[in-house]
Parts: C-alpha cells; structure tokens; sequence
C-alpha cells in the first residue's frame, strides 16, 4: 500500500491541489453572487421608500417574510438587510470605486417591481433576464408606482465590493466614513487577504492614517517601479500592545520581545514581510556590526533592515542605517533583488526634524514610532496629503503588484 502511495505520490498531489483551486473558485463565485444579491435587494428597498415614503418598519416585514420563505437561510434578519439598503446607499452616493468600462454606463431599467412579488419570488423578480421579462414586470405592477420609477437607472454594483466577503464590507462601511479610506481597506483587503480580524484589527488601529502620513525619502531613493509598493511598506507608527512590556524597558528587552511574538509583530508590519533573523551580523572592515532585525520583504523583492530605538528620533540615526544598507547591498543582496530598506523606529520623532535629516540621505529610509496606543496627533488632518495625492496612492494599490 505504502509503495502504491509512492508511486502514485505526484498524481495524488496534483488532483488535490486541483480540488483545493476549484474549491477555492467556487467560494469566490458564491460570494460574488451573494454581493450582488445583497446590492439589489439594498436597491430595491431604497426605490421603494423612496417613492412610498416607507420607514424602517418594512424592513422588519421583509426579514419576516424572508426568513418564512427561505428558511434555515441565514442573513435575512432585519439589521442585516438594513445593511443591504445601506450598502446599496453608501456606494451609489459615493461612486469612488472603479467599475469595468463596459459597466461605466449606466443600464436603464423602466421595470417597475412592486415588493409584494419581491418578497414572495425574490429570486425571479430580482433578477429579470430579457427585454419580455421586463415588459412583463411592468405590465403587472401597481400602476401607482409606475409613474415615479420608470425613470429610474439601475446602478451597477462596483466590482471589486464582490470581492471581498459581505461581513468585511459591513465593518469598511460601518467603521470608515470617508470614500479613500474605504476604498483604502477594500483595495489592501482584496490584495493581501486580510482576514476579517486583521482587517478590524487594522481600522482600529488608524493603518490607512499611518501609511498616509509616514515619512520616508522613497520619492527620491527608490525607483518609479516599485515606488508606491515601498511607501505602502512603512507605516508612520506601529502598535506594539502585543510585546506586553513595562513602560520603561531597554533596547534589548524589545528586540526580545518582538521575538517572543514575532507573529503579531509581522502582521503589524503589514504583510508580506519575513523574518531574516535578528541581530544580523555584518563583517565590515574587520569590525562587527548587527542589525537589530533583518526582514524580506516578498513583493518588493528587498531586505528590510530595522533599527530600534526606546527614545527620541537623533539625526545620527540616519547615518547608521545608510551604512547598514550600504553592507548590505554589497555583501548580502543577491543580484536579482532590489536595494536594501531601512526602516528606524523611535518612541518619539520629531517631525521636521526627520523631514530635514531624510533630505540628505542617499538610501532609501523610513523613520517610524511605536506605542502601546492610539497616539496619532489629534490635528491628523493637518499632515495628511491632499485628497488628489490620496487619491493617486489608493488607486495604485492595484496596478502596484502585478510584475
């Protein structure tokens, strides 16, 4: 039997792995569908109190009527289809998001359906197929209703909204207000497969703000190429409530404990780091030197070094760590990767300081804090880059990671 397994080792491998893929496509499939449904349900609950001047107590009728007709069927509870409504709502009014260019035009729908079919044959009048299906619909709906929906337009759902499951679109919307920022966590979401706890875990602690407000010297250090993907790297502070230290505690008492919890300390980095080792030995002239962490960074295709510091950001930092990436590039990158990263990270930075020191550096450098809590400043607002250049930075979040 062992030497059948053997033989047959490879095939067995490839038809699993063929399984687990098209398991895989059939949940995105599923999960596309289900947005899709959510978003014309939210649609139809809109237009129709909209036009009959309906309150929230529709919304508790429908869940009613849902949860009898299909049931055992789960989110068809009154808060979730309010969401729907919501859902639909939020992203018509705030058309940010892309859609494919054969979606940009705007379908005309002069169907008029009337919720009573909706709620007993939802699944036929949601989703009318044909020009006579349509005619159809309109010929037997309430002839009251038939005036103020004709004109209606239908809106097309934005694509990448179905990419991500319905519970991480509930908490983008809920949790963030602002059109970039959800479109922010929808784009890093769908990119790097946050979960639904990574994702919260994120929003909670500010990540759209601290991509956004970090200071690096990327715009004249590294390449056009992968330039956004590096900025995308460095966050302005990082949350290290996991290390579960004192307030005081040295250098070394750090370094430790982010090995001790090494886990949560790359997930806080923001994914697609790896651990090199740390206190990396570099031989330099016959002298030694270590680097507090050693990290690689997959997509960018570079070491990351880092540099921990427990008090305030020194303009001599900055020479340390160009010297680090100098060694580093010469002696350990390998030849297809880019230039070394350097990432310092203070309990405290002043700002202009740091703005002043990374202008004469000639190596790509990131200067970061880190807290036990929120410790953004209050005036956020003031440090964050103009709508337009948010703008440019989220909509590269797609285009930055193919090739």
């Amino acid at each position: 039997m062992n030497n059948e397994i053997t033989v047959y080792g490879e095939i067995v491998k490839d038809i699993k792995e063929l399984i687990y893929q098209k398991q895989y496509e059939a949940m995105k499939s599923v999960n596309k569908e289900l947005i899709q449904l959510y978003w014309e349900i939210g649609e139809e609950i809109y237009h129709q109190q909209k036009v009959q001047d309906w309150g929230k107590s529709v919304i508790e009728v429908l869940s009613k009527e849902l949860q009898k007709e299909f049931p055992g069927v789960k989110g068809y509870s009154a808060r979730n289809i309010w969401r729907m409504r919501n859902f639909y709502l939020e992203y018509t009014e705030n058309p940010i998001l892309p859609t494919p260019s054969a979606e940009l035009q705007q379908i005309d729908n002069k169907a008029v359906i009337n919720l009573a079919p909706m709620v007993g044959e939802i699944q036929n009048s949601i989703l009318p197929t044909s020009s006579a299906e349509l005619q159809e619909i309109e010929n037997q709906t309430d002839t009251n209703l038939a005036t103020p929906l004709r004109d209606l337009k239908k809106a097309i759902l934005p694509t990448l909204l179905a990419e991500i499951s319905w519970s991480k679109n509930v908490v983008i919307m809920e949790k963030c207000k602002d059109a970039l920022q959800r479109e922010f966590y929808i784009r890093m979401t769908w990119k790097y497969g946050w979960s639904y706890k990574v994702l919260l875990n994120n929003i909670e602690n500010k990540a759209y703000e601290k991509y956004l407000i970090n200071q690096t010297n990327f715009e004249e250090t590294v390449p056009d190429k992968y330039r956004f993907q590096a900025k995308l790297a460095v966050k302005d502070d990082y949350n290290f409530d996991f290390l579960e230290m004192g307030l005081q505690h040295s250098e070394a008492e750090m370094e430790s404990a982010i090995i001790n919890n090494l886990r949560a300390f790359l997930i806080e980095m923001g994914g697609d780091f790896s651990f090199v080792r740390d206190q990396f030995h570099l031989n330099v002239a016959d002298d030694d030197y270590y680097i507090d962490l050693l990290l690689f960074h997959r997509r960018l295709r570079s070491l990351i070094a880092i540099d921990l510091k427990i008090g305030e950001f020194k303009p001599e930092y900055v020479g340390k760590m160009q010297f680090y990436l100098s060694a580093l590039d010469e002696t350990v990158k390998l030849p297809d990767e880019n230039p070394s990263i350097g990432i310092i990270i203070c309990k405290n930075k002043n700002r202009t300081r740091v703005e002043y020191t990374l202008k004469s550096s000639t190596k790509p450098i990131g200067v970061a804090t880190y807290s036990y809590y929120d410790n953004l400043p209050k005036d956020i607002s003031s440090l964050l880059p103009s709508p337009e250049e948010i703008s440019n930075i989220v909509n590269n979040i797609e285009g930055i990671f193919k090739g």
